[in-house]
């Protein structure tokens, strides 16, 4: 695919240029009736009315740069995003000058998952198309959705430059803004758009989010209100109802909080696949496989310039990673994806899924791998010769990074199990995890986390440095000092100081990282009986040691 826009009719000098496209150029005028009679049924979204129009004027023009646009819409409406792109492929090779198709094929890139070019495709739209909001506001969610949080607060300001009423960009950089510690300025977007739109449910979940204070009485009747409302999308009614349990905690009615709960997650359940039986079965798997520890030829050393941070959500996580963060020898990457893809590259080589293929594991595939690793992840030491690696999946790893990276460091972050459930159930996450919205679910989570990991300390004594919440809240210094040892990393007074970096942080704990720590987060007990089923089946799970 050529980004040249050379090729063809030079590229417009701005959007009045953009504006005078004749898309329909070369057909009839019967053909361009057809045309605008399927763009009405696609805004419509009734796929079936628009292909029949396409159909019939792709008879007489079957490769029309518009008509192939048009079916590639359709294509998305009905979730056939591969499709789209080759389609659109077409389209931006033929009117490689034209924002719209470049806008139409970003779309469906990010819908694919190939977010690279995705954003090369938004930002070839705004280009091309500079002064138009909507291009700008793709490349900004593409670029926070890759994690480059910096380039997307610049993409979003720009897109609310030409169009303050933005309602989505507004609320995509309030979220943006939250990650990079920007907390007032965040929750002054949350704000705008609710001066302007007082019954905007995503405002007030954006803003539940960030905010430390409680809300109020008057602000509760508000979100009540909206919550509500009977023409809500789902999303929203979702929002609403993670906003509103805030609220209603904030108040101390926490049997209605929890009922509210209780139907925001069963709402969002319901959109994602989750199978704990599957989930145990492979935990299960994973604990065969490596029975006993797997023949590696890695150096000891191999990986000692990284620092795995694992743990349930909600565990503290975050805030162990932005305590090491503070360190001067330490980049905090935050959630990365590269040990998953390392694996996920070697199951497909190996036609087998992990952790079946590890028996056929020799010595030198372990220390490939672990290198592999390595060079994936080196952006991260260029400033700073140690980084973490916070990946939620990283606990069921440990027998392969024990093989693969023998010098790296392993810290485990637990927490009193019904806290750590209950925790998860409050929260909306941005990246979704199936397990979170049942709390019959997030219990057995916790019971396969918890086994693998007790099994993980027995394996390999020594080796994961388990840091306690709650031993954390209540001696900060001693607790800092012990995870700092077991790092290799000399003391240094910035980590008892951690909520003072300036970092981004892509994790639902973004608010909270920024605070000094507190005692007082704990929960559970302000639920009393509501949250007995819980404890229930928990209660073979043992305590945090």
């Amino acid at each position: 695919m050529t980004t040249s826009a050379s090729a063809g009719r030079p590229a417009p000098a701005d959007d009045a240029a953009a504006a005078r496209f004749d898309r329909a150029e070369g057909l009839s005028e019967s053909g361009r009736r057809l045309l605008q009679q399927a763009a009405e049924s696609i805004r419509q979204r009734q796929p079936d009315a628009a292909e029949a129009h396409l159909a019939s004027v792709g008879a007489l023009a079957p490769a029309h740069p518009e008509v192939l646009r048009l079916r590639a819409l359709v294509a998305q409406i009905r979730g056939k995003h591969e499709d789209a792109v080759t389609l659109l492929r077409r389209v931006v090779e033929a009117t490689p000058y034209d924002a719209l198709p470049w806008n139409n094929i970003g779309t469906s890139f990010a819908e694919t998952g190939d977010l690279d070019a995705a954003i090369a495709a938004f930002r070839r739209a705004a280009e091309l198309a500079p002064r138009r909001a909507a291009p700008w506001f793709n490349l900004g969610r593409a670029l926070d959705s890759a994690g480059r949080i910096d380039e997307a607060h610049e993409a979003l300001t720009n897109a609310l430059a030409h169009d303050p009423g933005h309602v989505a960009a507004r609320l995509t950089l309030g979220r943006v803004l939250q990650f990079m510690g920007r907390i007032d300025e965040a929750e002054a977007e949350f704000r705008r758009v609710l001066a302007a739109h007082p019954d905007s449910a995503l405002a007030w979940y954006g803003l539940s989010t960030v905010r430390t204070a409680r809300f109020d009485a008057d602000e509760t009747r508000t979100i009540e209100r909206v919550y509500g409302r009977g023409d809500l999308t789902r999303e929203e009614r979702i929002g609403a109802g993670f906003a509103l349990a805030k609220a209603l905690e904030d108040q101390q009615r926490y049997g209605e909080a929890f009922a509210v709960l209780t139907a925001a997650n069963a709402t969002k359940r319901r959109t994602l696949l989750w199978d704990a039986r599957a989930f145990a079965y492979h935990t299960t798997n994973i604990a065969t496989a490596f029975a006993r520890p797997a023949a590696t030829s890695a150096p000891p050393d191999l990986g000692s310039e990284v620092i795995f941070v694992f743990g349930l959500p909600r565990s503290g996580s975050t805030l162990v990673e932005q305590i090491l963060a503070a360190h001067p020898s330490v980049t905090g990457a935050n959630e990365l994806d590269e040990l998953n893809l390392v694996i996920a590259d070697e199951s497909r080589r190996r036609r087998k899924p992990f952790p079946i293929w590890v028996p056929d594991a020799g010595p030198g595939d372990w220390e490939r791998l672990g290198r592999d690793y390595l060079a994936r992840t080196a952006r991260w030491r260029e400033e700073r010769p140690v980084f973490t690696d916070k990946g939620l999946t990283n606990w069921g790893y440990v027998g392969a990074l024990e093989a693969m990276l023998p010098g790296a460091r392993l810290v485990n972050t637990r927490r009193d199990p019904v806290e750590n459930c209950l925790a998860c159930f409050r929260q909306s996450f941005a990246r979704e995890l199936g397990f979170t919205y049942d709390l019959a679910e997030m219990a057995a989570f916790w019971r396969d986390y918890d086994r693998l990991m007790r099994l993980w300390q027995q394996r390999y004594p020594g080796r994961i440095h388990d840091v306690v919440h709650e031993r954390l809240v209540v001696e900060p210094e001693a607790e800092i000092r012990a995870l700092l040892a077991s790092c290799g990393l000399a003391f240094d007074a910035a980590c008892l100081r951690f909520h003072e970096v300036e970092r981004n942080v892509r994790t639902a704990s973004a608010a909270q990282v920024r605070q000094p720590i507190r005692a007082d987060t704990a929960r559970a007990s302000r639920y009393g009986t509501l949250l007995d089923p819980l404890r229930a089946m928990l209660a073979e799970a043992p305590a945090p040691h």
